[in-house]
């Protein structure tokens, strides 16, 4: 029995770092979160698309809206981790995030979604894993092809097709902070009807994209 349960275990590690490295070229057949998606009835619209068929608006306004530190950390940004800490223990009953792009990355491809110690302790080895085997142009490259950005649309393709009516390669400044300002919660927070939160953020969004997009490290993700 211990035999068995030894290969199991080793099976499986082989075939996840296989599918780790695979992913570094090819895009994700399905995640549990668009299956979620798909069979809760908000259907599943997506299409993926290369780096270079997306604005680089796009990629500036995520990093302005989600992870500013994204280029400069190793998948963790510390300092917001234990901010967050902190307001937890004193509103046990609000939970405040502090995922960086990454973070996010490793639980939309790998895992699925939810609290437990057990799946966030899974999320920090693949974090680990895609900033060692990937880099940041391509953990930025799948996190614009699978995040969900509305109820049941996946990725800046079909968020730009459903919302603008234009590919994501031709989204302007204004269009790719809308987008961006429906995190962390796509299905509360709507770009079209554009939700109050929406339209109160992504004017600041559009602030920290100036700020942001003369930076050495963030161009070169831009580029």
């Amino acid at each position: 029995m211990w035999r068995i349960i030894k290969w199991t275990f080793l099976f499986l590690f082989i075939f996840q770092l296989f599918y780790i490295l695979l992913l570094k070229w090819v895009d994700p057949p399905f995640t549990l979160t668009q299956l979620g998606s798909l069979f809760s009835g908000y259907g599943l619209k997506r299409d993926y698309v290369p780096m270079k068929d997306m604005s680089s608006y796009a990629r500036l306004s995520f990093i302005a809206a989600e992870d500013q530190l994204f280029p400069d950390h190793n998948g963790f940004d510390w300092k917001s981790i234990n901010k967050a800490m902190e307001y937890n223990k004193k509103k046990p009953n609000r939970v405040k995030g502090a995922s960086t792009i990454s973070q996010q990355v490793a639980k939309n491809v790998f895992l699925w979604q939810g609290r437990s110690w057990f799946r966030k302790g899974m999320e920090v080895y693949f974090t680990f894993m895609i900033e060692l085997l990937w880099g940041k142009s391509r953990i930025m490259e799948m996190y614009l092809n699978v995040s969900e950005m509305g109820p049941g649309i996946f990725g800046i393709e079909a968020a730009a097709q459903n919302y603008f009516k234009k590919p994501a390669k031709r989204l302007n400044r204004a269009e790719a902070a809308m987008i961006a300002s429906c995190m962390p919660n796509p299905k509360r927070f709507t770009v079209k009807p554009m939700s109050r939160y929406v339209a109160n953020r992504y004017p600041w969004v559009m602030r920290q994209m100036v700020f942001l997009q003369n930076d050495p490290d963030i161009q070169k993700l831009l580029q």
